[in-house]
């Protein structure tokens, strides 16, 4: 399955499904919003949260933050604190392949796990390599760190995890 652009940005404005975030419930909450866009969009892993719900799991100790952009990327655009590296080679021959043994060096299956990219579509497709290789709780950052391109060609002023004021640093 490939993601659509729509379904990278899902529900992050109040528009798309799940509208209602759990903004104000906890880890158990927020997942279940997320299980429901699973079945709403038909996403192949344990669901999607926007960057808000992300960081609450994160604060609380409750999920884990993996970046699969680039080196250059997660250095010279910011990163969040504490997040985990782990590339997605797109490129690559094989790169769910390729993705699966790096993220196999750095996280146990049953962490719940949240992949984050600039737009929310490279983390798709780690998410979706991490659940067939037995990470069954593996979950997309939906709109990412950098968010959608606005009229201008430009990112971060729509939506993604910088937008939302949310912790990042730079390198």
């Amino acid at each position: 399955m490939s993601i659509s652009k729509t379904a990278g940005r899902a529900s992050a404005h109040g528009s798309g499904p799940s509208a209602d975030t759990a903004a104000s419930a906890g880890a158990d909450g927020i997942l279940a919003t997320a299980a429901k866009r699973r079945a709403e969009l038909g996403l192949e892993y344990a669901g999607a949260v926007t960057p808000g719900e992300a960081s609450q799991l994160v604060q609380s100790g409750a999920a884990r933050l993996i970046d699969v952009r680039t080196p250059e990327e997660y250095r010279y655009v910011g990163h969040v604190p504490g997040s985990t590296h782990v590339i997605w080679h797109g490129a690559a021959a094989d790169p769910a392949a390729r993705f699966q043994t790096e993220l196999g060096a750095q996280a146990e299956r049953e962490e719940t796990l949240l992949f984050i990219c600039r737009s929310g579509a490279r983390s798709h497709s780690a998410a979706t390599a991490a659940q067939a290789a037995g990470w069954q709780h593996a979950y997309n950052v939906l709109e990412g760190f950098e968010g959608q391109k606005d009229g201008r060609q430009q990112r971060g002023h729509i939506d993604g995890w910088r937008k939302h004021g949310l912790p990042w640093v730079q390198d």
